[in-house]
């Protein structure tokens, strides 16, 4: 069959509906993936789909060519991202879930485990060979069941979790399929829930589903200003990522809320690897080694450092972007509504929330910044720096993901995203003039390179 190349991505498949990604493109993937299951002795995978309007057709049709290889279907219907993996970590090994994230409305795709693990890279190209060329190994014997993964999934989590005092916060799913679960979750913790849009409704009427973008934390704001909540958590579009904003309206960045989580885990797992990517903080390394941890950056991307967990056995992992991994007390997944219940969990034993949060060390700092360019150009750009840029002491360079470079007072990224044809940057420093300098001479050192680079915030 005839696909569009742009819809395999490195962690995921994605694309426009119905222009790129359709039924027939979905079919194809459930064979693909049912014979690469079979061919890895899998014989159930779990299928879940988040809040969009594509969802049910595509779903169904990703079921099909899924029993067409003779595979087990246990389909857990309208679920987050995170509980279809609790379903493929509890019902079975692998599993779909078909979901456009945090993309436009018109936007769906898939995030897919094989046998325990989150797939990418190569792995996606070889399902997008198979599709390609229609070789699929087809067999009978396939069947769908049903099953209502929510009841475990709360159980799970509430015989986990403990608040030290009943808490009262804001919800705001922004329409998402979170709003189904989470503030349910919330309350069988004790907790006292305004909520926000809970209503899944995949047009997103009221603000895009998306907390890493500071204008769709707006209401919630509001809500945290007008109400006697002492918090406010935000979920985007599939319930993986998180936003925390305090009473006063700070927007607590996932670099933050990692030093908290950190300073948590490792004080049941001495000595333990706390794992971050390249856009993350200066101040978390010392925060992890201040709490008695050993901190690892490495490579931005939610299935490689899921990777890098399990080969190290780290106890947590975060991002960014705002996807946090807990292996200690949970399945190393990323989980937005979890997170929550953890920062709770922590929050819960001061009398003053947002005293604890105001109180982690921040920086000055751009959010995500982005250089458009032509299909193909970041990667080698990226390379032609790493091998020109000279740096002199006391600066510090790293190559792991890109070319992130450290001083006393702040760093500077910059980066080829894995997902779509831009550069990524970021800069961060401890004054406001040490992140002027850091990000004048980075960008001189880009239009070195790429003269009619222009910035701009990410879109993501």
């Amino acid at each position: 069959m005839q696909l569009s190349a742009s819809i395999f991505k490195a962690y995921d498949i994605r694309g426009v509906v119905p222009s790129t990604l359709d039924v027939a493109v979905a079919e194809a993937l459930g064979r693909a993936f049912g014979s690469a299951a079979r061919a890895a002795g899998e014989k159930t995978v779990a299928v879940g789909r988040d809040g969009r309007l594509s969802g049910p057709s595509l779903a169904q049709a990703l079921i099909q060519g899924l029993v067409a290889t003779g595979v087990e279907v246990i389909d857990v219907g309208a679920v987050t991202t995170p509980m279809l993996y609790f379903a493929a970590h509890t019902l079975c090994t692998s599993g779909i879930q078909v979901t456009g994230s945090h993309n436009p409305k018109d936007y769906n795709g898939f995030k897919m485990v094989l046998a325990g693990r989150a797939i990418y890279g190569d792995e996606i190209q070889a399902l997008r060979r198979v599709m390609e060329a229609g070789s699929a190994t087809l067999a009978a014997g396939g069947s769908v069941r049903s099953v209502d993964v929510l009841p475990a999934y709360v159980q799970r989590i509430v015989g986990d979790i403990r608040l030290a005092r009943p808490m009262k916060i804001v919800v705001d799913s922004g329409n998402g399929i979170a709003g189904a679960s989470a503030p349910g979750i919330f309350r069988a913790l004790g907790c006292e829930v305004t909520e926000l849009f809970s209503e899944v409704d995949g047009n997103f009427p009221n603000h895009h589903p998306d907390p890493s973008k500071p204008d769709n934390l707006k209401d919630l704001i509001a809500a945290l200003q007008q109400g006697d909540a002492e918090l406010g958590l935000a979920f985007d579009g599939d319930g993986d990522r998180l936003g925390i904003v305090t009473k006063d309206g700070q927007n607590i960045f996932p670099d933050r809320q990692m030093q908290l989580f950190a300073q948590d885990v490792l004080s049941r797992v001495p000595g333990g690897t706390i794992i971050y990517d390249v856009k993350c903080s200066q101040r978390l390394g010392p925060a992890i080694e201040a709490a008695g941890g050993v901190a690892m950056i490495y490579k931005t991307g939610h299935s490689l450092i899921k990777a890098k967990m399990k080969e190290l056995d780290s106890p947590l992992g975060g991002e960014m972007s705002g996807h946090i991994f807990f292996k200690e007390r949970w399945f190393g997944f990323d989980d937005g509504t979890y997170a929550g219940c953890r920062l709770l969990e922590i929050l819960s034993k001061s009398p003053d929330a947002n005293a604890v949060l105001n109180g982690l060390p921040t920086s000055f700092s751009t959010p995500e910044l982005n250089v458009q360019c032509k299909e193909g150009e970041p990667h080698g750009l990226v390379e032609t720096l790493v091998k020109s840029a000279r740096f002199d002491a006391p600066a510090k360079v790293s190559t792991i993901d890109g070319l992130r470079v450290d001083w006393p007072d702040g760093f500077g990224l910059i980066r080829a995203s894995n997902t779509t044809p831009v550069l990524v940057m970021r800069f961060e420093g401890q004054t406001d003039a040490a992140l002027h300098r850091i990000q004048d001479m980075m960008l001189a050192l880009l239009k070195t390179v790429k003269p009619d680079a222009t910035l701009a915030e990410a879109a993501h």
